[in-house]
């Protein structure tokens, strides 16, 4: 599959979609597709988001589109999908951001149960994001789990800033912009909003991980809207149990109140609660932690007929209407008011909608308020040094879109090992964890638990602890030459039953199919 017309390509032009190899469509949106990419000179895959002028022309969204294209201009993070090149055609418009082939969060949390320390991974992972664009005045509007995509290594990045806006602390936003479920009730309120709604959008995303379904459901608009209000939530008792500070930190985010929802009432309100509190978000923006859920690299994450669609629906794939694109037909003197509007739009596109080459251009750095300037003033530019992980992805990195981790070789220091995530503690462990210290140490040099202690007189001592089963004991206090497995026709007695026994390990972060999360009450 490939766009090559026959020409040669000219890599020092102005990009263009000929600079691209086209590979396989992996997602769709209100006005076009999302399709994996390759430089034909460099060898780097990105995603390809390509959208109709005549769509976004007719549903007015001209606006809508200019300025994500410049605000992602003026953002680069690791835990976003960073904007590569921008540039148009007759047609369409074309925006390239970094890959991300593990899938959105949505692909995944619809075929697996995951553990709370995977979701803790991505809940902190994507304060990251939401802390750096709103220090740059942006509030997303749409954080849900189809606008967060996982790279291979198992890392969140936040996209689609379609419906972002720019956000300023005398002009609180009063549109209902976003996807309605995951709205705040100060949204639904109508008396205005900021940042915190955000944060609100990050809770609904938390529970619907947990529990696998949304917190708010209902068959209108109108009831939806209601049930928000009330913030109200069922959390119902499961089997495994979910832990007290994770219900805790989820009913932190779900407070209507703005003013004690963590994140909204300041960022250290998130980084200190309990269920956070042992996590360095230092060493998570630098990617230090081992993330605890990888994405299989040896199937695809994406859905298989988004890619049917294109090669069997479609009349004129991609790169078929690439090469035979004609010029808009002139306005006629006689046009309706309508189509003089769609011309002035077009006109707008073609005018505001400039080109981005990633490479070429440097990233703002922010003023004293925190805002970055392109997102303020549009007519502004970007300018200074980009920061050097970006840079270090021009040469020598992977065959991949994305902004690379610094290699061993790259820091002063020794580099460590990834850090795995600490272990979730509840408040009940950690109120009591001095006290199992201290009786740790005493107990050094003492019989150590399940283990056996023969006496000279030929005696035997077994000590068992809390966690531990008489069927255990049993087995360690048994001669080790006695504690054979059956053979012969008796053998399948001793197989284990269930996943463990699979000769498919069990993923690290998901509870899998008999662990999954049960509800009882």
């Amino acid at each position: 599959m490939g766009n090559n017309s026959g020409k040669p390509v000219v890599f020092t032009e102005e990009v263009n979609l000929n600079h691209f190899r086209l590979l396989r469509v992996v997602g769709k949106g209100a006005f076009g597709k999302v399709r994996i990419v390759e430089r034909r000179d460099t060898g780097l895959t990105f995603a390809l988001k390509y959208i109709r002028k005549d769509e976004v022309v007719r549903s007015e969204s001209v606006r809508n589109i200019i300025r994500e294209r410049r605000m992602l201009e003026h953002l680069n993070h690791p835990f976003l999908c960073n904007l590569r090149y921008s540039f148009q055609d007759i047609e369409y418009l074309y925006i390239v951001v970094d890959l991300m082939n593990g899938g959105d969060l949505r692909f995944h949390i619809s075929r697996k149960t995951f553990t709370e320390e995977a979701v803790r991974f991505w809940i902190a992972e994507l304060s990251c994001a939401l802390l750096y664009i709103h220090g740059r005045g942006i509030v997303h509007r749409d954080v849900k789990p189809d606008n967060i995509l996982l790279d291979l290594d198992g890392h969140v990045h936040l996209a689609d800033f379609n419906v972002a806006s720019d956000i300023h602390p005398d002009r609180p936003l009063t549109s209902k912009s976003g996807t309605l479920a995951y709205l705040a009730p100060e949204v639904y309120g109508g008396g205005g909003y900021g940042t915190g709604v955000d944060w609100w959008s990050l809770g609904v995303v938390f529970y619907e991980c947990i529990y696998g379904k949304r917190p708010f459901t209902s068959d209108t608009h109108e009831t939806l809207g209601k049930e928000i209000m009330k913030a109200t939530p069922k959390y119902a008792i499961t089997n495994p149990p979910v832990t007290r500070d994770c219900l805790d930190a989820i009913r932190s985010l779900l407070q209507p109140d703005v003013t004690r929802r963590i994140g909204a009432a300041g960022y250290e309100t998130f980084t200190s609660h309990p269920f956070f509190a042992d996590i360095d978000f230092d060493a998570l923006v630098r990617k230090e932690y081992d993330p605890v859920f990888k994405p299989s690299s040896e199937k695809t994450n994406f859905d298989a007929t988004y890619d049917l669609e294109e090669l069997l629906l479609e009349e004129a794939p991609l790169e078929a209407r690439a090469r035979r694109q004609r010029p808009r037909e002139r306005l006629k003197e006689d046009a309706t008011a309508q189509e003089i509007r769609q011309e002035e739009l077009h006109r707008m596109i073609e005018t505001l909608f400039e080109p981005f080459d990633y490479t070429t251009v440097g990233y703002d750095s922010p003023t004293e308020d925190g805002r970055y300037t392109g997102a303020a003033d549009p007519t502004s530019k970007s300018v200074g040094e980009s920061p050097e992980w970006s840079q270090k992805s021009l040469v020598g990195s992977p065959a991949s879109g994305s902004p690379p981790i610094p290699s061993c070789a790259d820091l002063p220091k020794v580099c460590p090992p990834p850090r795995s995530m600490p272990p979730t503690v509840s408040s009940t462990d950690r109120s009591n964890l001095k006290e199992q210290q201290l009786q740790q140490r005493q107990n050094n040099g003492k019989l150590k638990s399940g283990m056996r202690n023969q006496s000279s007189s030929g005696g035997m001592q077994v000590v068992l602890d809390e966690t531990g089963s008489w069927s255990d004991l049993a087995d360690k206090s048994s001669p080790t030459h006695l504690r054979t497995k059956p053979s012969g026709m008796l053998g399948f007695f001793s197989k284990r039953k269930g996943r463990a026994s699979s000769p498919k390990p069990q993923e690290r972060g998901v509870l899998g199919r008999e662990g999954a999360r049960v509800v009882i009450a």
